[in-house]
């Protein structure tokens, strides 16, 4: 049986310089499809693309990663920036928060990772702290902190003790978008799991399990997305 075909979201970085080029450059982190294969599935890399196509662009897929990155911009949920709000990427954020709704819709599993988790709030109409202390060790620099399950969640069920998690980000969740429910916190009270009630199984985390070695939540996404619905499978031609 084939493995789970995972799309996991890209950003554009306008100078990237490798051999003798010096050119714009679509990126994502080898930790990112590193961790989908080493859970089971099969890692293919989605650029950002116009907005209405996000839905065709699921149907080719089995589950989707919202990766981490920059700061969303507030006017996103409805906000003024904060000055330690850093400026962001307006085509990625428009092309996620649509990858974001279409998989709601459409029933594709998901897992939205670090700034994949506060697109996932903002996407269903939640909002964001724009800076907390504590959770990053300075610029490019990543720490770990314990977080704490709530029982009864998919996280966990995946994961059920407190764990040490690689973190880096300086906002997190504030109020919580519709039909989702917290599945972790950190020590401080922090934010840092959320998943969906019911059907689809979309989850997000606020750290980055691709800085680490633990595959398990990464593993509930692939086996969610080795549950196709009937509806999501091509029909037979001839």
């Amino acid at each position: 049986m084939p493995r789970p075909l995972i799309g996991i979201t890209t950003y554009v970085e306008p100078s990237t310089r490798y051999g003798v080029w010096d050119v714009p450059a679509v990126l994502s982190p080898i930790g990112y499809h590193r961790l989908v294969q080493a859970a089971g599935g099969a890692a293919v890399l989605l650029p950002p693309d116009a907005s209405e196509s996000a839905a065709e662009v699921l149907s080719r897929v089995d589950g989707l990663v919202v990766a981490g990155g920059p700061d969303l911009d507030p006017v996103r949920y409805g906000a003024r920036r904060d000055p330690r709000t850093v400026p962001g990427m307006p085509e990625r954020d428009e092309w996620e928060l649509s990858l974001i709704g279409a998989a709601v819709a459409e029933g594709v599993p998901m897992l939205g990772i670090c700034r994949g988790m506060q697109a996932l709030n903002v996407a269903l109409g939640g909002t964001l702290i724009q800076h907390i202390d504590g959770h990053s060790a300075g610029n490019g620099v990543v720490t770990s902190h314990p977080v704490r399950p709530v029982p009864g969640t998919r996280y966990a069920a995946l994961v059920p003790e407190e764990a040490e998690v690689p973190t880096y980000h300086h906002q997190a969740v504030d109020v919580l978008g519709r039909d989702l429910v917290v599945s972790a916190h950190a020590v401080d009270g922090t934010v840092e799991a959320i998943e969906l009630a019911g059907d689809p199984w979309v989850v997000g985390v606020q750290w980055h399990p691709e800085r680490g070695t633990d595959t398990r939540v990464m593993a509930g996404l692939v086996r969610a997305a080795s549950r196709v619905p009937a509806s999501r499978v091509p029909a037979p031609v001839g």
